[in-house]
């Protein structure tokens, strides 16, 4: 076991899933929980929630050099808490750790870092905004437009983020539920913003443009014990229209399904549980387990029957939490681009 794992150890007392809450316990242990029709206040939400367990800013964008070859870019900052609430120095009990790559057709680079709050390594501000650990940051003078920066032994990146379109709420207005027992969380998104910046990769620079979408998320809740991982869409079509998907997989072959359909203005119509159906139709051998890197996507209630392949199938985050990231191609009923994260697959 070589130091990076032990020190992840000592810092995470348990397991925690990128984009999920398996594995986070029977309970919330005194944690706030996410409760029906919240009232979110801005900028201040944009910011730290530390009374609940746990926390995420989630950048993932869809780029193009000039030349037309697609890339794929992860910039994710998480926090996590080992009791409610924040406290000065070392005694902080506020965790954090990020996760930053690039994928291009034949490459993908990732990276972490790991961080304890209270000591100014790693934070969030709420405004001017500004999420950061060490060196890496995401931050602008508002949440409409951004800069974000991320290196690692082999990449590095610095782009520009706009915002084209409005924040979307996922659920009953930002409460979006988790599984049929109703475990919850707070869940919006920026999935209008246009970016721009330039990609450092071992074979040089490279000038690149296109879409991001940006996740905000927090809860205490714990998923399911019956629920065994997650498969998680953001697709963007080529009219302008958007869909957020995930299924969550069941140890006994069901799962729970939610979804929402943003229109090309941000109006956005949340989905009926079961709606939203994804089934892989082809899968590749990664990092020693088969991972599914073609799908079958559909939402019925908005005439959507696509297929969702992987850019780059050994997409892999061989990270301290390993799961598989990356850009997708989307075929169909409609066309366009957009990034699958998938977790739980042994």
């Amino acid at each position: 076991m070589n130091v990076r794992v032990i020190i992840f150890l000592c810092l995470f007392p348990f397991t925690l899933w990128a984009q999920g809450f398996s594995g986070l316990g029977a309970d919330v242990n005194g944690f706030a929980t996410p409760r029906p029709d919240p009232v979110f206040t801005f900028p201040e939400d944009h910011g730290a929630h530390p009374e609940y367990r746990i926390e995420w800013w989630y950048l993932t964008a869809n780029l193009q050099g000039a030349d037309g070859t697609p890339y794929g870019l992860q910039w994710t900052l998480f926090r996590t808490a080992l009791a409610p609430g924040e406290d000065a120095g070392w005694r902080s009990p506020q965790v954090w750790f990020a996760h930053a790559a690039i994928t291009t057709p034949d490459a993908h680079f990732a990276t972490e870092r790991f961080a304890r709050g209270g000591i100014g390594q790693a934070g969030v501000r709420a405004a001017p905004f500004e999420a950061w650990i060490d060196e890496w940051a995401l931050q602008g003078a508002d949440f409409d437009a951004m800069t974000v920066t991320a290196s690692g032994p082999d990449f590095a990146y610095d782009m520009a983020l706009s915002a084209q379109g409005p924040l979307v709420f996922h659920g009953a207005d930002g409460y979006s539920v988790k599984s049929q027992q109703g475990q919850a969380s707070y869940y919006y998104s920026q999935p209008f913003f246009d970016i721009s910046g330039i990609l450092k990769l071992p074979e040089g620079d490279v000038a690149v443009t296109g879409s991001a979408w940006l996740d905000r998320e927090w809860s205490s809740q714990p998923l399911g014990e019956t629920q065994t991982g997650w498969d998680w869409f953001s697709l963007s079509f080529e009219d302008g229209a958007k869909l957020m998907g995930f299924q969550l997989r069941q140890s006994d072959g069901a799962g729970y399904s939610a979804s929402t359909w943003i229109a090309p203005d941000g109006t956005t119509h949340s989905m009926p549980a079961g709606a939203f159906v994804a089934k892989p139709s082809q899968s590749h051998k990664v990092a020693g387990r088969e991972v599914p890197v073609e799908w079958q996507v559909s939402l019925p209630e908005r005439g959507v029957d696509v297929t969702v392949s992987a850019l780059n199938r050994n997409a892999w985050m061989d990270l301290s939490i390993p799961y598989w990231e990356g850009p997708v191609t989307v075929q169909g009923s409609h066309n366009g681009t957009g990034y699958l994260e998938m977790t739980g697959y042994e």
